[in-house]
């Protein structure tokens, strides 16, 4: 099965990173990363979503965590340099992004966001996040993965942290 590039693929290769583009069954209805994580098989603490958030402060940024997690506002808020935050609306998601819900990457957003991932994807050879379209996941090296996002690695970003 032939798989397109996505930008965010297209990114990683002109970074010269290694990855793996891993396509799931989607379900229009179903867009939860445990959905995800069972299509691929893989345990949901491997499948990390995208989250865009707003601060009062310091604008958008985006924090990355496993699936099965809820982000921590007022944590997010904190490390981030905010005082509260919320996640973005829905219908900002596209033109803030260049990504729709349930397809949006750390990788190659319209504009380079401050970025803040769970430390639990250290844990792990490789993780998952969405290559940038429904359906389809980057398998990457978490190191690669900060290294090209210019994330910061924050232990409580989650609400069960």
């Amino acid at each position: 099965m032939k798989i397109n590039k996505t930008n965010a693929a297209r990114l990683l290769d002109k970074a010269g990173i290694k990855y793996e583009l891993v396509p799931y069954n989607l379900d229009e209805e179903n867009l939860s990363a445990q959905h995800v994580a069972d299509s691929l098989g893989e345990d949901i603490n491997r499948v990390f979503k995208t989250l865009v958030l707003k601060g009062d402060r310091t604008g958008h940024f985006v924090c990355v965590v496993p699936g099965d997690k809820e982000v921590n506002l007022k944590m997010a808020a904190k490390v981030s340099g905010n005082k509260s935050c919320d996640l973005i609306p829905l219908k900002e998601l596209l033109p803030t992004t260049g990504y729709i819900r349930g397809g949006c990457s750390p990788i190659c957003m319209k504009k380079m966001f401050p970025t803040f991932i769970h430390d639990s994807c250290l844990q792990f050879p490789y993780i998952y996040v969405s290559a940038g379209v429904r359906g389809l996941q980057v398998k990457i090296s978490p190191q690669d993965l900060i290294k090209e996002i210019c994330a910061s690695i924050v232990a409580q970003l989650c609400k069960t942290d």
